[in-house]
C-alpha cells in the first residue's frame, strides 16, 4: 500500500512538473527569446499639421521598438483618447481638447505643451505689419480668420480684448461696421485666403501661411507676411496650443514610468532636433506614420525650414507650464464658456 501511494505521489508531481513547464513556453506566455518577458510597446498619437512635428525627435530617437507612432486626421485625435480602451497610451492634442476630455486627470496626465501657435497675418498693399502698438490700424478693416471658432481665432480674440478693441464676428445678418474690427471666418485656408477674397488681412496657419506668399509672388496683388498672433499674444513667446498627454496606467507602472521620464527626453530635445534637421529628413522620419490613405499637410513641396520654425515646436513640462495654461483656458472660456473647461491640479504631471 505505501508503494503504491509513494508511485501516485510521483505521478502526480511528475504531471505538475510537464504543467509547470508547459505554462511557461513561449506559445503560453509573451516571454522573449531569453526567457524574459518581452517589454509592453506604448502607443503615441498625434494629430496632422504642426503637432505632428514635435513627434521627428522621438521617431529618430527611439529606435529599440518602445514606441509606435501614429499621425491621424487632426479630427479624429479625441477618439485616440475617449472610449471604454483608448488607443493612444501618449497622445499630442489641442489644449482645449485635452481640458475638456481629460481635465479631471484621471485617465490621462499632462506631461507638457509641446507646440506654441503657429498662425501668421498676410495682407496684401499698403497694409502694415501688425504690432502691439499698432494694433488699432485695424478698426474698420475685416480680418479673415482660420479657425476663428477655435483656438486660433479664439487667441486672436483675447488679443483684441485685452488691447480694449471693439470687434464683431461677421455674418449674414452682421455687416462690416467703420467702428470695430470685423472678423470672417474662413473654413479652409486653400481656397479662402486669397488677395481677392475680400479681406483686409487673413490670420492663417503654417504651412499654408508660407505656401500663399510664396504661391501669390508673381501675381499683380500678391500677399505678403504682416504680423504673427504669437508675437501678438501675452509676451510674445506663443500661446499654449497643444499638449502631450500620457495614461496614468502607463504612468502608474514601473516600466511605463520610465518611458514616460524617455518621452520626455525626446520632447526636450525637439526644439533644438528640428532647428538642426534638414527639413527633407523631417518629411521622411513623418512619411510612413501617417494613417493609411491620408494626405498629410506637411510635404517635400511645403515643409522648409523657416516653416518649421514658425511652427513653434518647444516643450515646456507640466509643473512650469501649468499657470499659463490654467490663465489661458481661463482666458478662452471668458471669450466662449462652452468651448472649453477648466482642469484640476490632478491633470498636471508631477514628476
Amino acid at each position: 500500500m505505501k508503494k503504491l501511494f509513494m508511485g501516485t505521489m510521483a505521478l502526480a508531481m511528475s504531471a505538475a512538473t510537464l504543467v509547470a513547464f508547459a505554462a511557461c513556453t513561449p506559445e503560453n506566455d509573451d516571454t522573449g527569446e531569453d526567457g524574459a518577458p518581452d517589454p509592453p510597446v506604448y502607443t503615441v498619437y498625434a494629430p496632422d499639421g504642426a503637432p505632428a512635428l514635435a513627434l521627428a525627435n522621438a521617431i529618430d530617437k527611439s529606435t529599440d521598438g518602445s514606441f509606435e507612432f501614429h499621425i491621424v486626421a487632426s479630427n479624429t485625435i479625441a477618439a485616440q483618447v475617449t472610449g471604454d480602451m483608448p488607443a493612444a497610451d501618449f497622445c499630442v492634442l489641442p489644449v482645449n481638447a485635452a481640458a475638456n476630455l481629460l481635465g479631471t486627470g484621471e485617465t490621462y496626465q499632462m506631461l507638457g505643451t509641446v507646440t506654441n501657435g503657429n498662425m501668421y497675418f498676410l495682407t496684401t498693399g499698403d497694409n502694415v505689419e501688425l504690432t502691439t502698438d499698432n494694433l488699432d490700424v485695424l478698426i474698420g478693416k475685416t480680418v479673415g480668420v482660420v479657425q476663428l471658432s477655435n483656438v486660433p481665432g479664439l487667441t486672436f480674440q483675447t488679443v483684441l480684448k485685452a488691447n480694449n478693441l471693439d470687434y464683431q464676428i461677421l455674418s449674414s445678418e452682421v455687416l462690416p461696421s467703420d467702428d470695430m474690427v470685423n472678423l470672417q471666418g474662413i473654413q479652409d485656408a486653400s481656397s479662402g485666403v486669397t488677395s481677392a477674397g475680400g479681406c483686409d488681412y487673413y490670420l492663417c496657419p503654417e504651412p499654408a501661411a508660407s505656401a500663399k506668399v510664396k504661391g501669390t509672388a508673381s501675381s499683380p496683388d500678391p500677399l505678403k507676411p504682416a504680423g504673427s498672433l504669437q508675437e501678438l499674444y501675452g509676451e510674445g513667446t506663443g500661446y499654449p496650443q497643444a499638449v502631450l498627454v500620457a495614461k496614468t496606467s502607463v504612468i502608474g507602472h514601473s516600466y511605463g514610468a520610465a518611458m514616460v521620464e524617455d518621452m520626455i527626453g525626446y520632447m526636450e530635445g525637439s526644439a533644438q532636433f528640428l532647428a538642426e534637421a534638414d527639413a527633407a529628413d523631417v518629411v521622411a522620419l513623418l512619411e510612413d506614420k501617417y494613417t493609411e490613405g491620408m494626405t498629410p499637410s506637411l510635404n517635400a513641396n511645403n515643409l522648409t525650414s523657416a516653416v518649421i520654425a514658425n511652427c513653434s515646436v518647444r516643450f515646456t513640462p507640466a509643473q512650469e507650464c501649468k499657470e499659463r495654461v490654467n490663465a489661458f483656458l481661463a482666458e478662452l472660456i471668458e471669450i466662449s464658456p462652452k468651448f472649453t473647461s477648466a482642469v484640476s491640479d490632478a491633470f498636471y504631471y508631477q514628476p
